[in-house]
């Protein structure tokens, strides 16, 4: 049985591999926890180091940082996956952008650094911004104003990112500012898929779907309900994209924008596993994306066929849109992660994005979307959490009403 081990694994990973049973063909072995929990502490020199040594068959990592983790461990032990050095160019957006150009000029939009909150000539409000190196949608939002760049400010992401990224040769000047871009419309969506020994193999394509009056996702939809013209239009375009950035032997995805008419557009490309996904191409599928990320790591073909589509599921995503105290939770139910924990505001927990607060992801299946969606819904209702407005504290610690 080979033994694969798993980077600073999260609680997903877990999860996926139980309901995938994949522990009956693999052995599987963990190092670290989940940088986004608790990493203030972590020396990632000496983790490297450490891991380097143990005689594992494949090194996995299914998050930004941990993927880059994965990346140097199987480099210094000499096993197969993608390079430090390609996973930087992903990751790093202006080098992804450039590369993006090169390789497909029609699906990128026009993009610059922005220095400090000075914007370029050539760029004229509304636009979107992100940070050079993020998570997830943190920090990325549509500017309507340019007054409104003075209010950017970093995380403490960049700097967390960099003390991995420099085992890679990335200098930590490079992981600080922003990207200012166009603004992008039509539907977004994310092909998945993987390459080896340089053939760019593609899984499926998930559907964004947005609150709305929002840009916050509400969930994805997989399979994709985009005709078949345009997804091959857009695997297309991954087999030109991302061997442009270097990648080879590992799990990608491409988040694009696809307009009812024109080239799609690309968003950004990640060289990573989309594991919020693993649940849904195993529902429709029949098959774990995360068996699959395991026997590349081994150096493996996958072999991926695509099966006719059983139905639809969708990765829901609980969300609100103002901050509160989060005085309880409700329990986790099978399949449901609990994004906050009591005692804090959801301001100052989580991974976020600009307008919202994620509570809890959980996942459904229907016959069609709209039982689907209409399942996940009705469970998002039924998950009570106790949430006090903190305006609503605020106004009571000045004593007003």
């Amino acid at each position: 049985m080979r033994q694969v081990l798993i980077v600073c694994p999260q609680e997903r990973d877990f999860r996926e591999i139980a309901a995938a049973g994949l522990g009956a063909e693999f052995e599987i072995v963990t190092a670290g926890s989940d940088l986004d929990a608790h990493d203030d502490a972590f020396d990632p020199e000496r983790f490297v180091a450490e891991q380097s040594t143990r005689a594992v068959d494949g090194v996995v990592g299914t998050k930004d940082r941990s993927a880059l983790l994965a990346a140097l461990v199987a480099q210094r032990a000499g096993l197969g996956g993608p390079t430090p050095q390609a996973l930087l160019k992903c990751q790093h957006k202006p080098t992804s952008r450039a590369l993006q150009r090169e390789a497909a000029p029609d699906s990128v939009p026009r993009f610059a650094l922005l220095n400090g909150s000075v914007l370029p000539e050539t760029f004229t409000t509304p636009f979107f911004v992100k940070p050079v190196v993020g998570r997830l949608s943190e920090n990325a939002r549509r500017i309507d104003s340019r007054a409104r760049l003075a209010e950017l400010a970093e995380d403490g992401y960049p700097p967390r990112y960099a003390r991995v990224a420099a085992l890679a040769g990335m200098h930590e000047a490079e992981v600080h500012g922003f990207l200012v871009e166009e603004l992008l419309a039509g539907a977004e969506v994310t092909l998945e898929g993987y390459v080896h020994r340089g053939h760019v193999t593609t899984i499926g394509v998930t559907d964004s779907l947005k609150y709305p009056g929002t840009n916050s996702f509400e969930g994805f939809a997989f399979p994709s309900a985009l005709p078949a013209d345009r997804l091959d239009e857009l695997a297309e375009l991954a087999e030109r994209v991302v061997p442009a950035h270097g990648f080879d032997d590992g799990f990608f995805n491409m988040e694009l924008f696809v307009p009812e008419s024109g080239p799609a557009k690309l968003i950004e490309v990640n060289g990573r596993i989309a594991s919020q996904f693993a649940a849904l191409v195993r529902a429709v599928q029949g098959r774990s994306t995360y068996e699959a990320l395991f026997r590349l790591a081994c150096g493996d073909d996958p072999a991926w066929q695509a099966s006719p589509p059983r139905g639809v599921a969708i990765s829901y995503c609980l969300r609100v849109f103002e901050d509160a105290f989060v005085a309880g939770v409700p329990d986790a139910g099978e399949g449901v992660e609990i994004l906050v924990e009591p005692g804090r505001n959801l301001s100052a927990q989580g991974t976020n994005d600009a307008e919202s607060y994620r509570l809890a992801i959980f996942h459904e299946w229907g016959e069609t979307r709209e039982e689907a969606l209409e399942r996940c819904r009705a469970r998002a209702t039924a998950l009570e959490f106790d949430l006090v407005p903190a305006r609503a504290l605020a106004a009571a610690a000045r004593g007003d009403g």
